[in-house]
């Protein structure tokens, strides 16, 4: 009788790390490094390197959130939610999740001025992340948030040309968080 082994978890991959020197452990980054993109990404970020952090997480979600139809790229949300996510397990910074989240929500917006979009899921993502966006911001220190809600308040009142109860519930969602009077 064959027994079917389960995939290994993390204690065991621990485990075995502890085997590796010093040396061993940065050939091992190294090796992680060189093999997928995502990875540099994610260390880069991680370590703090590069003037600009965010750059290839924006440049993702703009990828998946406003795709070029000229070239026949699709959309895809999950995609470029993912990409919050990867940036929040990276590193997760407060004013860096507030910047993807608003972006994020800012590209959805440039996206439907090039090209119509008739699509219930799309736009409930987008109120879903617009939720996220000013929770984003609203755990910012008081000083850090003004920025983000002069850009957030254009998209606020945007979203009732968008049809779906889009404004509707980006009015709720400002009045929420108190934002009401800050407009």
């Amino acid at each position: 009788m064959v027994t079917k082994k389960a995939s290994p978890i993390w204690s065991e991959v621990k485990t075995k790390l502890t085997d590796f020197d010093r040396v061993g452990l940065l050939g091992l980054i190294q090796d992680l490094y060189a093999a997928n993109k995502d990875n540099q990404v994610f260390l880069h970020a991680r370590l703090h390197l590069g003037d600009e952090p965010l750059k290839p997480y924006k440049v993702t979600i703009s990828r998946w959130i406003n795709p070029d139809i000229m070239r026949n790229q699709d959309i895809s949300v999950s995609k470029a939610k993912k990409t919050i996510s990867d940036y929040k397990k990276a590193i997760g910074q407060p004013d860096g999740m507030a910047e993807l989240s608003v972006y994020y929500c800012e590209q959805i917006f440039v996206f439907l001025g090039s090209c119509g979009m008739d699509d219930e899921s799309y736009f409930s993502s987008l109120v879903r992340m617009f939720e996220q966006a000013i929770k984003s911001v609203m755990a910012l220190p008081d000083a850090q948030r003004l920025p983000y809600i002069h850009r957030l308040d254009p998209m606020r009142a945007a979203g009732h040309n968008i049809g779906w109860g889009v404004g509707d519930d980006f009015d709720e969602l400002w009045s929420q968080a108190g934002l009401a009077d800050e407009s």
